[in-house]
Parts: C-alpha cells; structure tokens; sequence
C-alpha cells in the first residue's frame, strides 16, 4: 500500500485541520525568516517561530478585531495606514508573552509585521493556499 500527501489533499475542502497545519507552518516560516532578515528581531529557533505564529494568530483573532473597531476614526483619518501600528503592537505583544522571540522596538514591529505579511503572502500564492 502507498500513502502520500499531496498539495492539493490539503488543500481540499476535506482536510479542514491539513490546511490550518499548513498554514500555521507558513505563518512560522514568514517569523523565521522575516527574524533573520532584519537585525532588530531576534528568534531562537523554529520551534519558537511555531510559538509565535500561534501567538500571533489567537492574538489577531481575539484583540485585533476590538482594537480596530475602537480605531476606525484613525484608520479613516490615516486611509488605513493605522492598520499598520495595529499590526506592529500585535506583533509587540507577541514577543512579549513567548520566550525566546524579541523586538527591539516599535520601528522594528512595523517593519516586522510587513515583513512577515509579505513572506506569509508569498509563501500562500506559492503553495495555492
């Protein structure tokens, strides 16, 4: 018998927790790299990139929406480029709770959390997510 996964099982409406996994590994890999690119955040290894990305996704899904529900009027103001220092705080916010993941600072988090969005976009397009 011979048992291989492909791109497209996972990507197959059917494999709910395949696709979450392979998501989860690319939002890791975004961390990792983006963290060796930029001089400013710093990360121990993969394992702790993993952390980060779960982090960083109950983080979003939890404090982003109420933050900006409550930073409209700056968003509108700013034609959304506030969305950016969400974005950065969020990414702040992560390295406070996981050991082994730094900031330097706030400049640092922005460029950061582009960073990891444009990798994370990349690797998505790449991998037909």
């Amino acid at each position: 018998m011979h048992f291989h996964i492909t791109i497209n099982d996972v990507l197959n409406k059917d494999n709910t927790m395949l696709r979450i996994l392979l998501i989860w590994l690319i939002n890791a890999t975004a961390v990792y790299a983006t963290a060796h690119l930029l001089p400013g955040i710093s990360i121990r290894n993969f394992g702790a990139a993993m952390i980060v990305a779960l982090v960083l996704g109950l983080i979003n899904t939890l404090l982003r929406p109420v933050l900006v529900f409550f930073s409209i009027p700056f968003i509108v103001l700013t034609l959304g480029l506030f969305m950016l220092v969400i974005n950065a705080l969020m990414l702040q916010l992560a390295a406070a709770f996981v050991e082994g993941f730094s900031v330097a600072g706030f400049w640092w988090a922005m460029l950061g959390s582009l960073c990891i969005s444009l990798a994370a976009w990349l690797l998505e397009t790449v991998f037909n997510v």
